[in-house]
């Protein structure tokens, strides 16, 4: 009898397979044994987390600073040299514990943070590359939030090299959150001021760690000693981290360390999100409303120069400065303490903000004088005074309406230094200068038009060809302002992602309905109803006579242009793609 290959092993082992139990033993393999037993060893390792919370479990208070002594430089700084955030990469989970613990330290708001971490990623499919980044203030040496601040609220100290924020100081006015390249400051409504990071300056000096030295869990984060010639010389190769801004524009001091070498695709994780930045209502208010009155100020002023009709510049300047009056008063809207604003003149040797309010301030009470100057006579004819010398009149009116042209275009010009200088492309002087004098002049012709068609409807003695020449003028700077705003979306064509890429799909994809609102104000309101007025009247007349009809389309080509150039400000800050530190997905 043939015996099975299965009977021959059941034999083997002791035994048939019929009537008996097979009781074999199994067999191990060494390498089984060895990765059991490798597996049980890091089974019984503590993680980073178990390790911190035991070591601090079985001391004795305070002693917690004294596992962080190797994380603290063992001097102060000498001359030349300063404090500064040192990562490692490598040691770096993600875990947010020194965002918890900056959070707790310094008691701040829900939504505020002095400490984030963000992720960067990259490589290809079979060889994958993820990195978290813990990121604060950078301490730099050339810090942007300082400059810009127009109240003085941010200190270099001379011995540490930190940067402090000084809270009674501030006014809220969050210049500084948009002049940071790394969005550091952090604008707490409760307070209404901004704050950051001041490297826990006091537990330094009593030689105690920063929060988030402390609260990491890895020993990633540590305090450092570094060179400022060394940080000057560091920044002409333009390295600091992938995808954060230029080390140049502020030479910021925090170093960060890793074994690794990062792809050359490497990103951050939100290199790609797309979204809205915050609407500055108040600002984008005081923005067009004073061009506006700038405009119409400067338009008056040449118009006038050949053409005299004091009875309409009269009414033309009472307009103008209510609506410049109005703008500047909007402006405190922006403040987080309003009752401070009077500071806000403080940093003009460095801030642009500072030299704006100045430049401001200078047209206003100018154009007081000149609107006042409009009315002398015929207030001292209701007061039974007599009136001033025609002649000396006309040259103290001619020399004022030249101040405050002036004055007004040399704010309308620090405004666009104002944003230039926070390094967004969106923003440069080479294109944030054309638009803000285009609305100064666009809106300036459009409110000067709508007076001298007022004037002529209730009998004024208003050349036709004067309102002629406005339309046509009106026309031309509303097509260059429309072409200019259109010309971000040549961008879309672009293969790289670029922020003025982002700003033109924002534009186009999430904020459509307002850039087709502005783009279909600004054609009715700046080409269509202007080139239907010369139809009410004749551009040949000495004396232009208008219907009340005439009258409402210079008004509502007015108001549409208001309210398209309202539209495209709004937009001059949604659609802005600011620089920053890597951030996380959905971030």
């Amino acid at each position: 009898m043939l015996t099975t290959t299965a009977e021959l092993d059941a034999n083997s082992l002791g035994g048939t397979a019929q009537g008996r139990t097979l009781k074999a033993e199994p067999r191990r393999l060494p390498i089984l044994d060895q990765a059991v037993d490798q597996y049980l060893r890091e089974q019984r390792e503590l993680t980073a987390v178990e390790r911190f919370s035991q070591l601090h479990e079985s001391t004795e208070l305070p002693a917690q600073a004294k596992y962080y002594r190797s994380l603290l430089p063992l001097t102060k700084p000498k001359s030349g040299q300063q404090y500064a955030f040192s990562v490692d990469l490598d040691k770096c989970s993600g875990c947010k514990a020194c965002v918890t613990a900056c959070h707790s330290l310094n008691g701040l708001d829900e939504s505020e943070t002095w400490r984030s971490v963000g992720l960067l990623h990259g490589g290809t499919a079979s060889a994958p590359m993820q990195q978290t980044v813990t990121t604060a203030c950078h301490h730099c040496i050339d810090p942007a939030c300082m400059k810009g601040c127009p109240v003085n609220a941010y200190e270099k100290d001379a011995d540490t090299g930190i940067v402090r924020h000084l809270d009674d100081q501030c006014i809220g006015c969050q210049y500084c959150t948009l002049t940071c390249p790394y969005e550091v400051p952090q604008f707490s409504k409760k307070l209404g001021i901004v704050r950051k990071c001041d490297m826990c300056s006091e537990r330094l000096a009593a030689d105690e760690a920063p929060a988030c030295v402390q609260g990491c869990p890895n020993e990633a984060i540590a305090i450092r000693i570094v060179d400022v010639a060394q940080i000057h010389e560091d920044v002409q190769a333009d390295a600091f981290l992938p995808g954060a801004p230029s080390p140049g524009i502020t030479l910021p001091t925090t170093e960060y360390k890793t074994k690794r070498v990062f792809p050359k695709n490497t990103l951050p994780a939100d290199f790609y999100n797309v979204r809205p930045a915050h609407n500055h209502f108040p600002l984008v208010v005081l923005l067009v409303l004073t061009q506006l009155s700038v405009g119409a100020f400067s338009v008056n002023y040449v118009v006038t120069s050949y053409y005299s009709a004091s009875t309409v510049a009269r009414y033309h300047s009472l307009v103008a400065l209510m609506l410049g009056l109005v703008a500047l008063g909007a402006s405190t809207l922006h403040l987080g303490r309003p009752l401070y604003g009077f500071r806000a003149i403080m940093g003009f040797r460095h801030s642009w903000m500072s030299r704006e309010i100045a430049a401001f301030g200078a047209f206003a009470g100018l154009a007081v004088a000149y609107a006042a100057g409009a009315w002398a006579d015929p207030l001292l004819q209701a007061l039974g005074m007599p009136a001033l010398d025609p002649d000396l009149s006309v040259r103290l009116q001619r020399w004022l309406g030249g101040a405050v042209a002036v004055t007004g275009l040399l704010g309308v010009g620090c405004s666009a230094m104002l944003y230039a200088v926070t390094r967004r492309v969106f923003w440069r002087l080479s294109y944030c200068g054309p638009r803000f004098l285009g609305t100064t002049a666009l809106l300036g012709l459009s409110l000067t038009l709508l007076v001298f068609v007022a004037a002529a409807y209730f009998g004024q003695p208003i050349p036709g060809a004067t309102l002629a020449g406005l339309c046509e003028t009106l026309i031309g700077v509303c097509a260059f302002k429309l072409l200019l705003d259109a010309s971000v979306f040549g961008h879309l064509k672009r293969t790289q992602v670029s922020d003025l890429k982002r700003t033109a799909l924002l534009m186009w994809g999430e904020l459509g309905k307002l850039t087709k609102a502005r783009f279909l104000l600004g054609v009715v309101g700046g080409l269509v109803l202007p080139a239907l007025l010369p139809a009410f009247f004749s551009p040949l007349a000495e004396q232009a006579e208008l219907s009340q009809a005439g009258l409402m389309l210079a008004a509502v080509s007015c108001m549409l242009l208001v309210g398209g150039e309202l539209l495209e400000r709004s937009l001059f800050f949604m659609a802005a793609a600011s620089p920053k530190m890597p951030g996380a997905v959905g971030k």
